[in-house]
């Protein structure tokens, strides 16, 4: 305080500090006169408008003024608080805070409206905002599904035709497939890289020469075409196509096929295909949003496709047998055994059963015409047959689908299922530095890991030995479809699932 009070009186001293009123007027002792040599008059410039050029000088304050000033300045220092502590609050007497002086909180944020002296203005400077957005990952599990029983033909036995149990041998559909473009698309389509070279082929069947530098169609999408030729279909009968993209197109909406070769893989030209696209959906897209309703990179032409050759179909071998040949899904030595007896019932001695185990074969009878042969194959595949229980369990992880067979059982056991659920969110934020600071924009990672585990005891599952049983016995478990099915593929190494798992 004794050097700030020095300082102030130094500074009043040397007439440093303007005096707010007007100075007191002074009188000096008069001096005597000196001699002085006659002074010749300045010539002065002619003046223009009112008044003169001349600005008086400023006077310093008088010294009465002077010791008015630092009187007043050892007033209010001996008047004046303690430094104040950031962080801290100046108390008085009491312990009560002490009024007139600003208290700084470093926790909080300052507001230019409750702290104006300690804001920009009164010297203070304070870091913008920092962000306090958070990334989250979570994991939930909807309501536990409560079945319903169902009613249905369950125990008694189902007799089916022989037409769902096998197919005819020559009666398969044959793949053909090309590559097109689909013209027309909204800005959609591919990369002009990708269909850069292509346009100009198809530009140069029509006779038109375009330098490739000036194409950049973004209208154009490489697509490959694929259809599915039915056995026996004669020339110039329509098929549906299936069109999907290969490249970067977005969308195939409101997209036209172009003209395109359809070929098995031998090379061979078996149909041709071109007209409207159909995707089934749509696509709308601006810079923050996209909303999209189901696959519009893949869609159909119905009966956009012309056979332009027909597939040679024979039902008759050339030694006299009709091949019926058992599907996956059917494939048992017992529906082949009961196939057999149902047609040898009709014609005796015609069916056999072929070394295979897995082929039906049937003697077509001499005198029988050729133009019969196609009613006397329809005879034997309208027979009634009681097909075997398939016990079957087919799942597909990918889409949660799980389907058992009639003939599943279950042995009895134990099962614990442990589930281990590990959330990683990541949300890293930007420190900015405050105005007129030096510092630099740094990028702090913050990260989120919350790990959950169940604890989960032995349950005992009792034996099953109808779908029923086995659909309650799961039930109890109360896991979802994808828990489900890697306790299914257990259960199946263990001997506990007395059934076939496949997957698809």
């Amino acid at each position: 305080m004794q050097a700030r009070t020095a300082i102030a009186i130094l500074l009043l001293a040397l007439g440093a500090v303007a005096q707010d009123s007007t100075p007191a007027a002074t009188t000096r002792r008069p001096r005597p006169a000196r001699p002085t040599a006659p002074v010749k008059p300045k010539p002065t410039a002619p003046q223009t408008g009112v008044g003169t050029n001349t600005k008086p000088k400023p006077s310093g304050p008088s010294r009465p003024a002077r010791r008015e000033l630092i009187s007043r300045f050892l007033a209010q220092e001996a008047n004046a608080p303690a430094e104040v502590q950031v962080g801290a609050p100046q108390v008085g007497p009491g312990g009560a805070p002490q009024a007139g002086v600003p208290h700084v909180d470093v926790a909080q944020p300052l507001d230019p409206n409750t702290n104006p002296d300690l804001w920009l203005g009164g010297g203070g400077v304070q870091a913008p905002a920092q962000p306090a957005t958070r990334s989250t990952a979570v994991y939930e599990r909807g309501e536990r599904f409560i079945p319903q029983p169902g009613r249905g033909a369950s125990g008694r036995s189902i007799t089916t035709t022989i037409q769902t149990l096998c197919d005819v041998r020559g009666q398969e559909e044959n793949d053909i497939f090309g590559i097109g473009l689909v013209t027309g698309l909204a800005g959609t389509g591919d990369s002009p890289n990708m269909t850069r070279q292509l346009v100009d082929n198809v530009l140069r069947v029509a006779n038109i020469r375009v330098d490739l530098n000036n194409l950049a169609p973004k209208n154009v999408a490489f697509v490959r075409v694929e259809a599915k030729l039915p056995p026996g279909i004669q020339a110039g009968r329509k098929i549906d196509v299936r069109v999907s993209t290969l490249g970067d197109a977005k969308s195939l909406q409101g997209g036209t096929l172009l003209f395109t070769e359809l070929t098995d893989v031998g090379g061979i030209v078996y149909a041709t295909a071109s007209g409207p696209v159909d995707v089934g959906g749509f696509l709308a897209e601006g810079q923050g949003a996209t909303v999209s309703k189901n696959h519009v990179t893949v869609g159909t032409i119905a009966s956009g496709g012309k056979v332009e050759r027909s597939v040679p179909v024979e039902i008759v071998s050339e030694h006299g047998f009709i091949y019926l040949d058992l599907r996956p899904s059917q494939s048992s030595f017992t529906n082949l055994v009961r196939m057999c007896e149902a047609v040898n019932q009709i014609y005796p001695v015609a069916a056999e059963a072929a070394t295979d185990g897995r082929t039906v074969k049937v003697r077509v009878p001499q005198e029988l015409p050729p133009s019969s042969h196609v009613a006397f194959l329809e005879s034997i595949l309208s027979l009634e047959v009681t097909p075997e229980v398939q016990p079957y369990v087919v799942v597909n992880e990918r889409t949660g689908t799980i389907v058992m067979g009639e003939g599943v059982r279950l042995r009895a056991g134990a099962v614990a299922m442990g589930n281990l659920t590990v959330s990683v969110a990541e949300s890293p934020e930007t420190s900015q530095p405050g105005p007129l600071s030096g510092g630099q924009t740094q990028q702090n990672p913050r990260t989120d890991i919350k790990v959950s585990e169940d604890s989960n005891g032995l349950v005992e599952i009792p034996g099953a030995v109808s779908l029923q049983e086995v659909v309650d016995v799961l039930n109890v478990l109360g896991l979802s479809p994808r828990e489900l099915i890697m306790i299914l593929d257990a259960m199946h190494q263990a001997g506990m699932l007395l059934a076939e798992v496949r997957r698809l």
